[in-house]
């Protein structure tokens, strides 16, 4: 397993737990959030329906 696999899947656990996408840039030392979300928007979609559900619980 090679170092950058690892980080890979660090990102990716992290962004699946819901943390902040901004907090696990700076983790990776990726000089802008552009570049985390480009690489991880594979983990996004869940995120999505979890922000869905928030938002209908706050209106509902």
């Amino acid at each position: 397993m090679r170092f950058h696999d690892l980080r890979h899947t660090c990102a990716t656990l992290l962004l699946g737990q819901g943390v902040n996408a901004k907090v696990v840039s700076e983790m990776l030392g990726h000089a802008s959030i552009t570049i985390t979300l480009n690489t991880y928007s594979h983990v996004l979609p869940d995120m999505q329906d979890t922000a869905a559900d928030a938002m209908e619980t706050v209106l509902g």
